[in-house]
């Protein structure tokens, strides 16, 4: 099948075109022109000069680039970006992150034959000596019904059950899950948790992406991410649980109207 064949995935990346990470986003779009399933990406640029932009992203025509004026941080980028995915399924990437070779045609697969909301894989570290540690995440492999997922995150500051990358879903399930919310940080666990409560899912036991470790990594944000973090961990922990509970009693038909 020609790679440039209509798309039925989008990949979504936000960047400010950091030169420390621009070796890495050049590797991240090998990675994706080895992709067997054809797809479009949409790469925000978060208040970053396009003409930073590395020739090869520059000169695919299957990545749309979008230009914001100023930066927003990665959740407005991320939800800006996804309102022009135009393919029926989308999922994110960061511009530090590797894809493994079948990581479209593994999810692409499974969510079109049964039809789920979302399919996820599994994680890996890619250390920087090219060593590869796999995260097997807090949920198991399998088949979850909605707000499962949500169960197997036991507190904001235990290991997060999924993570937003490993996910391919429904392009109109993220929209209605509110994409990445509106956190400065733990903006991904707001998604995760939108797209998991609203429609069952699978996790497949079998590698999809590598989550580069490295110097620069945003959560290497210094004492502004680190003061942050906590308090973002904590509303989208409380977000998971309270979409949770709110779907499980209108399912019900066991909502009441606060007096």
């Amino acid at each position: 099948m020609s790679p440039y064949a209509r798309p039925d995935i989008t990949v979504v990346i936000a960047t400010q075109l950091r030169p420390e990470r621009l070796g890495y986003l050049v590797e991240l779009h090998a990675s994706l022109t080895r992709q067997t399933v054809p797809w479009e990406a949409v790469l925000v640029l978060d208040g970053a000069d396009r003409a930073l932009l590395p020739k090869p992203l520059a000169a695919d025509p299957r990545i749309r680039v979008v230009e914001l004026p100023r930066p927003v941080g990665a959740a407005a980028a991320r939800n800006l970006g996804l309102r022009l995915v135009r393919t029926k399924y989308v999922c994110y990437s960061d511009d530090d992150d590797l894809l493994s070779d079948d990581s479209f045609a593994v999810r692409h697969q499974r969510i079109t034959e049964t039809g789920l909301g979302w399919v996820a894989g599994w994680s890996a570290d890619l250390h920087p000596d090219g060593t590869i540690t796999i995260w097997r995440c807090p949920t198991p492999p399998g088949v979850h019904q909605p707000g499962d997922v949500t169960g197997y995150w036991a507190s904001p500051d235990a290991q997060i059950p999924l993570g937003q990358t490993m996910l391919l879903a429904h392009t109109d399930l993220v929209v209605a899950a509110g994409g990445h919310g509106g956190l400065p940080v733990g903006e991904d666990f707001v998604m995760v948790s939108g797209v998991t409560n609203l429609a069952p899912g699978e996790l497949l036991p079998h590698v999809v992406y590598y989550y580069r470790q490295h110097a620069g990594q945003m959560t290497e944000g210094g004492p502004t991410y680190r003061d942050l973090r906590g308090p973002s961990r904590d509303f989208a922990f409380r977000h998971g649980i309270a979409l949770r509970t709110t779907l499980q009693r209108t399912r019900a038909n066991g909502w009441e109207l606060a007096r």
